[in-house]
């Protein structure tokens, strides 16, 4: 789920979307920015507290895997990082570092590593994840059509999800999508496999931008962490994500930067680079509550995620907007399930219920769509737009100053038209 777009460069590469009936993501070219500005261009860890997040932890002793095109661990930044890895397509290497598919979407499992790990490369220099000490599991993925893959898209995701399991992954990170609310039933098996075994799943929602405008599986599973989201002014993005009603909370996902497999450093969009950033904050939490097992550890997170002005839980930001400090400081009631649904109670009502020859009243959940944000207004456009406060006390009392004085106005217009006739009658 991303769309890709350079900033610090006089072209912009090609946007390329690889969008299937199993699984999808979505990624385009981008030019390369400078190493002296790239930490300044990332501007979710201050606005969004991950600095602060950081004097607690930084994600150490927890492993999260990564199911997307391949992570290549020899880039400057995640030097390190990478602990493990395999390839479920039958294309890349054994062990998951080397990017699968088209040259231009390949790159895609390497940028959202280095959003969510990334060591940088320097004080002050490269990307730098949101948990920078957190290890990283790789599972390369062939994802479209005509890959040449031995296995399906469905399958190969559901191999990775057993595997990251089976290799200590406390997170997955799935920045794809399957551009349906529905899902095959090899995924019931391995994503119930996840849960069973503690790990929490987060999934990227989708963007409306290249034609997702509902949430996609595997946001709509049960017990999943979706994740929507928000543009720099923390607005619904119009075009970097999708809605519906399983979204668990909101991150940036504009202006983001990544590094490609070459060691470029890229400016994207989208949902999939908004999820290693949930993905991230999940493991500072693991981190700094060992104790808490997946259930709780989802709750404090959208529990303590900042609603900012909006009505939650929302089919566009979830419980609100990710919130490091409070997710891993507050004081948070726990839980005995998870907040976000069972995929095991689903599994009860939906898939053996219509294995039954007796039919079910309990049909699967309508999503109603709703009117998409408006786009923010510009500084220079701002005043114009109407709000309650300004209909209030600006425009309505202006209007009735405005009618009185156009009345006033041709009153007086009136009277003096008659003083003149009166003049001119006694002047003859």
């Amino acid at each position: 789920m991303t769309r890709s777009r350079g900033r610090l460069a006089s072209t912009l590469a090609k946007t390329a979307t690889a969008a299937v009936a199993a699984a999808a993501v979505l990624l385009g070219g981008a030019a390369p920015a400078r190493a002296d500005t790239v930490r300044d261009y990332e501007y979710w860890l201050g606005d969004y507290g991950f600095t602060t997040a950081w004097n607690t932890t930084k994600g150490k002793g927890v492993t999260v895997a990564i199911i997307d095109t391949g992570v290549n661990g020899n880039v400057a930044e995640l030097r390190g990082a990478v602990a493990g890895g395999t390839d479920v397509s039958g294309l890349g290497t054994p062990d998951g570092q080397t990017p699968v598919g088209d040259p231009e979407e390949s790159g895609h499992g390497t940028m959202v590593a280095s959003l969510l790990a990334g060591r940088g490369t320097g004080e002050g220099t490269g990307v730098i994840g949101v948990a920078p000490e957190a290890e990283l599991l790789t599972v390369s993925v062939a994802f479209g059509q005509d890959t040449g893959a031995e296995k399906s898209n469905d399958e190969q995701i559901a191999e990775g999800v057993r595997w990251a399991v089976d290799n200590g992954a406390d997170v997955i990170n799935m920045s794809l999508t399957r551009n349906t609310r529905d899902w095959p039933e090899s995924w019931d098996e391995a994503f119930t496999y996840a849960f069973e075994h503690d790990v929490v799943v987060v999934a990227a929602a989708g963007n409306r931008g290249s034609g997702t405008a509902e949430v996609g599986a595997p946001a709509t599973i049960p017990g999943v962490l979706a994740v929507a989201g928000v543009d720099k002014q923390k607005n619904a993005s119009l075009g970097a994500s999708s809605q519906g009603i399983t979204l668990g909370v909101a991150a940036p996902s504009e202006d983001l930067v990544g590094v490609r497999p070459d060691g470029r450093v890229v400016i994207w969009d989208g949902t999939s680079a908004a999820t290693p950033l949930v993905s991230g904050l999940v493991a500072l939490v693991r981190a700094e509550f060992p104790e808490l097992d997946a259930a709780n550890v989802i709750n404090r997170v959208i529990r303590t995620a900042d609603p900012n002005g909006h009505e939650v839980p929302s089919p566009l930001y979830g419980y609100g907007l990710i919130d490091p400090v409070p997710a891993l400081e507050a004081d948070v009631e726990e839980v005995e399930a998870n907040p976000l649904g069972s995929l095991e109670e689903w599994i009860t009502l939906h898939r053996r219920a219509s294995s039954t020859t007796a039919p079910t009243d309990s049909p699967e959940t309508e999503i109603v769509p709703i009117a998409d944000p408006p786009p923010p207004a510009d500084e220079g456009t701002a005043t114009l737009l109407p709000t309650p406060w300004t209909l209030a006390y600006i425009t309505v009392p202006l209007s009735l100053v405005a009618g009185f004085g156009t009345l006033a106005a041709l009153l007086g217009i009136g009277a003096t038209r008659h003083t003149r006739r009166t003049v001119r009658i006694r002047e003859q």
